[in-house]
């Protein structure tokens, strides 16, 4: 999946997450109770990066850094889901600065718009005292979500 332009010019690769809903997912009314999209989200940034050749756990290793939280969160919801039905989440990161990025997500079952939302991560390294500190990404991290 190819998306458009993610910051400097550079086309981003995307990624798609599947998730069967199950009634433990839902509210007594039985729609998705709605912190469930914000894990989905997650998951699907997760996929993206794995889609990349990338896990947490091997960056950790690999660019000595902390992780990659959240600072920042949103989702509009534009219909409801229900249990058994199949979500679709497009994940894609839409723009790079230079010590955070924002994965932008949209939410469909079958053609149906569920939500679109975002999540800003900051890439966490340590400062010279040992501390959690922002900082730079390396552009051979952001190479690899390029579209080719």
């Amino acid at each position: 999946m190819e998306r458009g332009n993610a910051g400097g010019g550079m086309k981003s690769m995307g990624s798609q997450l599947e998730v069967r809903i199950v009634w433990g997912d839902c509210d007594e009314q039985g729609i998705v109770f709605y912190p469930k999209y914000f894990y989905w989200m997650d998951s699907a940034f997760q996929a993206l990066l794995r889609d990349a050749g990338h896990s947490v756990r091997a960056m950790r290793e690999e660019y000595g850094i902390v992780g990659i939280p959240i600072v920042e969160a949103n989702a509009r919801f534009l219909a409801s889901a229900t249990h058994e039905e199949i979500l679709r989440i497009e994940a894609e990161i839409r723009h790079w600065g230079e010590t955070s990025l924002r994965a932008e997500y949209k939410g469909f079952c079958a053609d149906r718009p569920i939500f679109e939302g975002f999540e800003a991560r900051v890439w966490l390294g340590r400062a010279t005292n040992g501390r959690p500190a922002a900082v730079t990404i390396p552009e051979a991290f952001k190479k690899a979500f390029a579209a080719s």
